[in-house]
């Protein structure tokens, strides 16, 4: 007899378990929502779970799409279970989307090495090597497969369908999967392209974050609406299946994130595996009233868990009170632990308990702790986003910082006037309604 948890529910597909499996009420539930078909095998039939370490994330953009077709059975035939992110066929399509979406999944831990395939293999090699813990290397014989693994611990290998046979192409990725590290001296070399990794993160400090984060702003009737919209669903009664239809969502439209309480970032992790759309949580919600440590806390626990980015609600009550340090040490302890795990932080200001000059304040508090955004309100508080704010807001922080409106945005227009007030990023539950008016 063994039982079924919602840790064994797969994001799509089927489900084999063994003959009177028990479900957890979760896992019947998780299953349902995600439509997974359930298989009852007779005893000794169900495979065991392959372990991260025997999956390979595995990505082309349309020139590397045959290449990668006839690669799969190379990393079938060693035993390896193939994580295939796309494409699927040779329509045009951007390598840089495949590119993180597979080193996504190594940085995470959920693939233990990732294979990339585009026309030369520069462009893919270049753009993985934009995420955290990812060595990407470009190779092209068996000796620069052995030396990227020996000497520098490569965890993705990325290749040129242009330049390589497959019968090439067979014998580089084969040498790059046998090869173990080296180890010894090489250790030391490896750790400090890591420290330079951490040294540049930090030095790009929270302007370079929040612009890659908030990407360009859009113009009535064009741009990319949903990439400036966080996706939120921040009720406490949400259940298992509403977040699993958020993210379904999400992964439709292509919202830049689901902003979700902190008890789902697993699941949304796990939901969102392999796509662009990352993972927001909050911290200090929706008060703002707790200790920096629980904050702190907090933060550090979702991010373990899979959130990249951070809500957190400032100190309202000490920025009332004039204790300016209190409210700037709070944020800077976040904004560390946060950047530490490569996470970008957004400040709740809750403005509607704030008037103009506490407003004026807290956005400069913000900006000097660090910070990648401000933001207007939880969307519990006495009332949400306004025009006015944000024009405030953007004024205040200028041109190179975040903001973000969230609280009582439900239609395209009002995305749109907080767009064109100052706002790069948007938070709301009518997310979907918004997009399809806009035609997107």
């Amino acid at each position: 007899m063994r039982w079924v948890t919602s840790e064994d529910v797969p994001r799509a597909g089927e489900l084999r378990v063994p003959a009177g499996a028990i479900f957890t009420p979760s896992a019947r539930e998780l299953a349902e929502a995600r439509a997974i078909r359930i298989i009852e095998l007779r005893d000794g039939q169900a495979a065991p779970a392959v372990p991260p370490g025997r999956i390979v994330a595995l990505g082309a953009d349309h020139g590397g799409f045959r290449l990668k077709e006839t690669l799969k059975p190379l990393l079938a035939g060693l035993g390896l279970e193939i994580r295939d992110i796309g494409v699927f066929d040779e329509k045009p399509a951007d390598y840089p989307d495949i590119a993180e979406k597979v080193a996504e999944l190594v940085s995470r831990g959920e693939a233990a090495r990732g294979v990339i395939i585009d026309g030369a293999g520069i462009g893919s090699s270049i753009a993985a090597n934009k995420v955290s813990g990812i060595r990407a290397a470009l190779c092209y014989d068996r000796a620069s497969a052995r030396n990227s693994r020996e000497h520098n611990d490569s965890n993705i290998l990325t290749l040129g369908a242009r330049l390589l046979t497959a019968g090439q192409a067979e014998e580089v990725l084969r040498t790059w999967l046998e090869t173990p590290f080296a180890g010894g001296r090489h250790t030391a070399r490896v750790e400090k392209i890591t420290r330079i990794e951490q040294q540049y993160g930090k030095e790009r400090g929270p302007s370079a974050a929040a612009a890659a984060a908030a990407g360009p702003a859009p113009t009535r009737g064009e741009g990319p609406i949903a990439a400036l919209i966080d996706h939120t669903m921040l009720r406490p009664e949400a259940t298992r299946a509403d977040i699993v239809k958020l993210c379904g969502e999400a992964r439709q439209y292509g919202f830049a994130t689901v902003c979700i309480n902190p008890y789902w970032v697993s699941l949304a992790s796990s939901e969102l595996a392999g796509t662009a759309v990352k993972v927001c949580t909050v911290a200090g919600f929706p008060l703002g009233a707790t200790s920096t440590e629980a904050k702190v806390a907090e933060a550090a626990a979702a991010l373990r868990a899979g959130a990249r980015e951070i809500d957190m609600v400032i100190n309202v009550g000490a920025l009332r009170s004039g204790d300016c340090d209190t409210v700037k040490l709070d944020i800077q302890a976040v904004v560390r632990v946060s950047h530490d795990a490569g996470a970008i932080v957004k400040v709740i200001l809750e403005t509607a308990l704030l008037d103009d000059a506490q407003k004026t304040t807290a956005c400069g508090l913000a900006q000097a702790a660090g910070a990648d955004f401000v933001k207007t309100s939880t969307g519990f508080g006495p009332a949400g986003a306004t025009v006015q704010d944000i024009v405030l807001m953007r004024h205040a922080v200028g041109p190179r910082m975040g903001v973000k409106a969230a609280g009582g945005i439900r239609t395209l227009d009002d995305f749109r006037a907080m767009v064109a007030a100052g706002a790069n990023r948007v938070g709301a539950s009518a997310s979907v309604k918004i997009v399809e008016a806009a035609g997107k």
